[in-house]
């Protein structure tokens, strides 16, 4: 059923305040995306960014074409406050291996050098043909005219991270999870925050920058499948385990709405059971939606030590 609310296209209306409003988890709701591709374009982006930035001429739906059949997620980037500088721009190209992340970056003279890249290399954890990135990469989302939370809150975590950490800093265009802004997205692990403001954001990435989880804002890692993002959540938090590298998943299997996921831990297995539901309740899960969705939920089943 639906709950009583503003209509669709209501320009009150912010899907972040409702999703708080209501309760609903963060865990295990990270996009699940293996392999990005950013592009340092300043702005303005448009609705769909890829289609509605300026890039050069055809550039956009060369690229999403190219991006999609090789099962890569393809963002623009930018420095907070951005305005065009004259400098070439930057590409970085991530593989979000939960276990063997790999990032790349440089400056190209051209953004179309991107059709060059080999895109199912980079899916497939090769080189891409940038060189190598030593570091990690803080993207937040601040698409405004994709979502108006993602502006909201948003852009004050950039402005703060950006001041803290400015050559780890972007920010990004739409990565997913609206409902959950602030939002950013570390790579090259593929972990997606969310509900952060300018503190719980300097918090998160002062944790990640010594090899630490924030468990509080940690949406899930993009590498694995939502079922899979929530049972790692909640055997850390079973453990107390924050330390970035410290589970390793060694089986998974899906039956019947039910997932169980086998992790690794210092040597010793404990298989973690997760029920995944979309609920008779339908919510507005974006500020721009035009109906309402069901909201997916995730139930602990258990967790056992074999």
């Amino acid at each position: 059923m639906s709950h009583p609310g503003p209509a669709p296209g209501d320009p009150g209306f912010r899907c972040a305040s409702a999703s708080l409003l209501r309760d609903e988890p963060v865990g295990g709701t990270a996009s699940t995306v293996r392999a990005f591709l950013l592009l340092e374009h300043p702005g303005p982006w448009g609705v769909d960014a890829l289609l509605d930035a300026r890039l050069p001429d055809g550039l956009g739906a060369r690229l999403r074409a190219a991006a999609a059949e090789a099962g890569v997620r393809v963002l623009l980037v930018r420095r907070s406050g951005a305005r065009p500088t004259g400098d070439d721009p930057w590409i970085f190209a991530a593989h979000a291996d939960p276990h063997r992340p790999r990032l790349e970056g440089g400056r190209v003279s051209d953004l179309a050098e991107a059709l060059d890249l080999d895109l199912a290399g980079l899916r497939a954890g090769r080189p891409s043909g940038l060189p190598a990135y030593d570091g990690s990469v803080l993207c937040v989302c601040t698409h405004g005219r994709h979502d108006a939370c993602c502006a909201e809150r948003g852009r004050p975590v950039a402005r703060a991270l950006a001041q803290a950490h400015p050559e780890e800093t972007w920010e990004v265009s739409h990565i997913g999870g609206d409902r959950f802004a602030g939002n950013v997205l570390v790579l090259p692990h593929g972990l997606y925050y969310g509900r952060l403001d300018p503190p719980s954001a300097l918090a998160v990435a002062g944790s990640h920058l010594t090899g630490h989880l924030d468990l509080d804002h940690l949406r899930g890692r993009s590498g694995h499948p939502m079922p899979v993002q929530h049972a790692e959540l909640a055997l850390r938090r079973e453990l107390a385990e924050t330390r970035l590298d410290a589970l390793t998943l060694t089986a998974r299997s899906a039956a019947d709405g039910v997932t169980e996921a086998v992790f690794d831990v210092a040597g010793a297995s404990y298989a973690v059971r997760v029920r995944t539901t979309r609920g008779p309740d339908v919510e507005r899960l974006t500020c721009r939606a035009g109906r309402d969705n069901p909201v997916p939920r995730h139930e602990l089943l258990g967790i056992h030590r074999r």
